[in-house]
């Protein structure tokens, strides 16, 4: 699909109630393989490889915030749909931007482990220095940082996957890390009509579990669902837990 001047790999299958998948940084649309043959049954299920990213085309410009909730909002009036977006780490970000400026599109939102603020200065220097080292040594910055996104336990081979799909993307995509060092959306949360479910790793050391708390009180009518066990990416730690939790709330 071409949107915004660039070449989007998006896949969609399956009838019914429309849920819109978009993976964090540096990974694809794959990282929801292990959901989709459950949600196909009764929905209309699209996974998206948001630009830099996978199949995607990874051009020099747009990759900010705005950019890719631009093609989100793009992709969702070329299919016609008005879907539930299901967004992990920054495409939840994605996700509740869209809902804040395009509420018509949306029917809801899954935020999964998303950056919503950062409780702490040291936490926004980490993220600074993360794109630092890379610039440097892109991928053994990766193979050391990781292995803490997943809770203790986690297969070696889910972790190495994980740091290919990264090596492989774009590395334009890092201008990402430090816009969203000042990002902060609670002031606006308030003025949110979409409904809205923070889905959180209970152990996830990325982003604590007072984020989505937080801004979870600050939006109306929001919910926090804890998946117990899983770190920053529970629809890849438990599939079968985090397809069961969706399907409570979507």
């Amino acid at each position: 699909m071409d949107i915004n001047d660039t070449r989007l790999h998006y896949e969609d299958a399956g009838e019914g109630p429309a849920l819109l998948f978009l993976h964090g940084w540096g990974t694809t649309g794959h990282v929801w393989q292990a959901c989709l043959p459950d949600l196909v049954r009764d929905h209309r299920v699209v996974t998206l490889d948001w630009r830099g990213c996978g199949r995607s085309d990874h051009p020099v410009t747009g990759n900010t915030i705005a950019g890719n909730t631009a093609d989100i909002a793009a992709v969702i009036e070329e299919l016609g749909i008005k879907p539930v977006l299901v967004g992990s780490s920054f495409g939840a970000v994605f996700a509740t931007e869209l809902a804040l400026a395009r509420p018509e599109l949306v029917a809801g939102v899954v935020a999964v482990d998303g950056p919503g603020y950062w409780p702490a200065a040291e936490m926004r220097e980490k993220v600074l220095d993360l794109r630092e080292q890379m610039a440097g040594d892109r991928f053994g910055t990766l193979a050391g940082w990781v292995p803490n996104w997943f809770a203790p336990g986690a297969a070696p081979a889910l972790v190495d996957w994980t740091v290919r799909q990264l090596v492989d993307s774009s590395p334009y995509i890092d201008a990402l890390f430090t816009e969203v060092t000042t990002y902060d959306p609670r002031p606006r949360l308030g003025n949110l009509t979409v409904p809205i479910t923070y889905l959180h790793g209970e152990l996830d050391t990325e982003i604590p579990l007072e984020v989505p708390r937080t801004c979870a009180a600050a939006t109306p009518g929001a919910r926090v669902h804890v998946l117990a066990g899983c770190g920053h990416l529970p629809h890849q730690e438990d599939p079968r837990a985090f397809t069961a939790a969706l399907r409570a709330i979507a």
